[in-house]
Order: structure tokens, then sequence, then C-alpha cells
């Protein structure tokens, strides 16, 4: 556990789910530099955060935390908005408001897919990773900025390109940037009434290639965020050409849902699958609940389908022991841009926990990460469906 250090005190704040092995941090120095920001540096005054203060993409809740723990100054305390499409950036701001005796009242929680505030006078963005994303929030957000808000990205340097500024410029108003300071740097934006509101691309939406099979013609959906948006990704396509032929009634899970279209392969398959998507994005779920719904229910499959779950969460945690057949999985190999298979390890082991005796988890995954390994220690065994030079399609079974 760490401290976060700002001049009106210290918070002590972790990632979550909590792993005392994890040596990555919930915050960096951009939030660092963002926090010390409001207090005015540069010979700039303190922000006012009497109004409404919106926080964006705070991806474990250190900006959150760090101003509702904020003591009352002139005004009343303040009491910030935090939009995330994380669920577990959620619930670490959740635990961290918890774990720094702050009442979880102080903050306000919507995901990126609820309905921001109608007026915002404080915009703080911690820039995500995906671009898309980023676009998306600045469409949904624009009408509630006027010409006093204040506006305030954050990320570090690596992370700000040309494209992000572009995005700020042609959505909200005139940007800038700071200079560098510990890798990280600010953006300064200036809002422009005057701006034409531009209607958002996102969620997109097109139908597979001739070349996938009989998913010739299915429609995917996108929502801003989501990988591989406009296209079917090489991975799920190889994946998908690999499934398992399954008939009668059982229930499988998509896990690490994404777009859902894995998951709806399986309905479509096997009208007797009851199937449940799973994902830690709240724009993912939605993604497969409206690739689902316009491939089984509006296409008129849904009176011989055993139906559908849609679930955002940390992976199988909400299923009961023993309780699934089938899981199938193209699990992230990155967390919030830290590349590591500790997401892919607890996918695994949650999938083998909630696996009935003789039930199965497919995985699909780039050669060279190894999973096999993975797999054969926890599971005890690991066949190989399939392989290219560039992925595997992996076969494990819960012994009894």
């Amino acid at each position: 556990m760490n401290r976060l250090t700002t001049s009106w005190g210290e918070f002590e704040l972790t990632r979550f789910p909590e792993d005392p092995r994890d040596p990555l941090r919930a915050w960096d120095s951009s939030d660092e530099y963002l926090l010390r920001c409001l207090d005015g540096i540069e010979d700039a005054p303190p922000v006012d955060l009497s109004g409404t203060v919106v926080v964006v993409d705070d991806r474990w809740g250190a900006l959150t935390v760090a101003l509702a723990g904020r003591p009352p100054g002139q005004t009343a305390r303040i009491r910030p908005v935090q939009i995330s499409d994380s669920y577990l950036g959620r619930r670490a701001t959740e635990s961290n408001l918890a774990r720094n005796g702050i009442d979880p009242a102080s903050a306000r929680l919507l995901t990126a897919r609820d309905t921001p505030p109608g007026r915002i006078d404080v915009l703080l963005i911690r820039v995500p990773k995906s671009l898309a994303l980023l676009e998306d929030q600045l469409h949904r957000l624009a009408p509630a900025v006027h010409a006093g808000t204040v506006v305030i990205g954050t990320g570090m340097v690596r992370e700000i390109h040309t494209s992000t500024l572009a995005l700020f410029e042609r959505l909200i108003g005139p940007t800038r940037t700071s200079l560098a300071a510990k890798k990280a740097r600010l953006i300064f934006c200036t809002p422009d009434p005057a701006l034409p509101r531009q209607a958002s691309p996102w969620p997109l939406r097109y139908r597979l290639p001739a070349d996938t099979g009989a998913l010739a013609g299915v429609a995917v959906t996108n929502h801003a965020g989501i990988f591989c948006a406009d296209r079917l990704d090489i991975g799920t396509r190889f994946f998908l050409s690999k499934l398992p032929e399954r008939h009668g009634p059982e229930r499988v899970v998509d896990l690490g849902c994404g777009n859902g279209i894995v998951g709806t392969a399986a309905a479509l398959a096997n009208p007797e699958a009851e199937v449940t998507f799973i994902d830690e994005s709240y724009s993912a779920v939605a993604s497969a609940e409206a690739t689902y719904r316009d491939n089984v229910v509006e296409a008129g499959a849904a009176g011989g389908h055993a139906g559908a779950r849609f679930l955002v969460g940390d992976g199988m945690a909400d299923l009961p022991d023993g309780s699934v057949d089938l899981v199938l999985s193209n699990p992230p190999f990155h967390s919030h841009r830290a590349t590591s298979d500790a997401t892919a390890r607890r996918m695994f082991g949650g999938a083998r926990r909630a696996l009935r005796p003789g039930g199965e988890l497919w995985v699909v995954g780039n050669r060279h990460l190894g999973y096999h390994i993975r797999l054969r220690r926890l599971f005890g065994n690991c066949e190989t469906v399939a392989g290219d030079p560039k992925f595997v399609v992996l076969r494990a079974v819960k012994r009894g």
C-alpha cells in the first residue's frame, strides 16, 4: 500500500483487486501534477472547486478520493462526480474511500453509460488509453460545459499526442499544454460555446465478412473504447473458426466478452445454451448486449434460445462454484496500460472455480504468452486444439 501526498493530506491507495505482490501504485505523477495544479502552480491561482466537479477516467480513484477527502474551505466540501468505464476502477474508488475513512456519499460514481451531469463547472480528465473513448466522452460531456468551465486534462507525456489535443480543440475549445513534470503533462482547454455540436460516431456497427463462414453477415456493435472497434480482430477471427460444437442445455460464459461476438456465436450454434457475457468494462457489456440482441432477439431466433445474461464485474467472481459447463475467453494481456498476465491468471482461476467437474475452458491467445503452462499448472491438463504462427487455441478440463 502506498500514500499519495497532497497539500491537504495523505491518502492510502491501492488498486483493485488488492494484491500485496503487485508493485504498481494506484496513481502516477500525472495525477499528482493535476492535484498540484488545482492548488495553483506557476503563479496561477487555485482552481475554484465550489461548483460541480467531474472527474473522468480516474483509473483507481486517486483523484476522486483526494478531492472527496479535501477539507472544506470557504465553500462546502467538494463532492466530485466520477465517470468511469471500469468496474475495477469503480471498486477501487469505493475501497479507497473506505480505507481513508471518507463517507462514500462524498463522491458520486457514474459509469460511462450513465447520463452525465447537466452542468459541469470543473472538468478533470485523466486521458484514457483509447482515443475513441476520449472522443465519445467529450461528445457526451460537451453539452454540460459552459464558457466558465475549467477543463484540465492530465496524462503521461507518452499518452498525450497531437490527436489528443485535436479532439479537445474540435469538441471543447482552444487547447494548450503545460511543461512536462516527472514525465507528465497537463492539458488546458478553454470552452468555446460557439463551437457547433457534433453527433458522436459511437457506437460503431459493422457486419462480419463473407469469409467468416456461418457467421457471415452477423451484426457487431462496438461502443467506444472496445478493442478493435471497426473490424473483427485476428485473434477472435481465429477463435471463432475453432469454437467447440456443443448441443443441448448448458451454461456458457463469454469471459472478457468485449463486443460479445464469441458468446453470440455460441448462442447461435447451440440454441439450448444459456450464455452469460462478462466484462469489467461497462461499454463492453453494453456492446455485447447489443450484438446479441441484433442477432438473436431481433433476428427472430430468441424464441428457440435459452436466453442470456449480461454482467459487469470482476471476472467470474459473481458466479457460484460449479455452475458453468463451458467458458470461452480471449483474455487481455494488459490492464490499464500495464502489460501483465495478472488479469488472465485471475480469469483462469475464476473459470476453474465456477466450472462443474468435466467443464471446459477454451482460450485463445498469442502463442508467446505461454498460457498453456499456466493452465497446466491450474487444471492439471491443457490441450492445444489449434494453432498458427501467431495464435493458439487451448482447452483445459476441470477434473472431478
